[in-house]
C-alpha cells in the first residue's frame, strides 16, 4: 500500500514537471497573455477588459467591472460554492453527540 502511494506521488510530480516545462518564461513579453491579438486575429480577453472596462460598465474600478460585469455568473457560482461549504461545516459542527 505504501509503495502504491509513493508511486502515485511520483507520477503526479512527473505530470506537474511536464506541465510546467511547457509554460513561457517568467516575464516573457511574447507570452500569449501579453499579446493584444490571438493567432486568429481576435482581441485577447485581457486586452479587451483593459480597453473597454469603463465604456462597457461606467465604473472606474476595473476589478469591480471584471468581477461584477464580465464574470458575474462565474463569481456567483463561486459564492454559492463557498456558501454551501460553510453551511455544510455549520451543520456538521453543530451535530449533537449520540446519547
Amino acid at each position: 500500500m505504501r509503495l502504491l502511494g509513493i508511486a502515485a506521488v511520483a507520477g503526479f510530480t512527473a505530470l506537474l514537471v511536464f506541465a510546467v516545462s511547457g509554460l513561457p518564461a517568467y516575464g516573457d513579453p511574447h507570452a500569449p497573455a501579453h499579446r493584444e491579438r490571438s493567432a486568429a486575429g481576435t482581441a485577447v480577453a485581457g486586452t479587451y477588459y483593459l480597453q473597454n472596462a469603463y465604456r462597457d460598465a461606467r465604473t472606474p474600478n476595473m476589478v469591480t467591472v471584471v468581477l461584477a460585469d464580465y464574470r458575474s455568473w462565474d463569481t456567483l457560482g463561486e459564492v454559492v460554492v463557498v456558501f454551501a461549504s460553510g453551511l455544510a461545516c455549520y451543520f456538521v459542527l453543530r451535530r449533537r453527540p449520540l446519547p
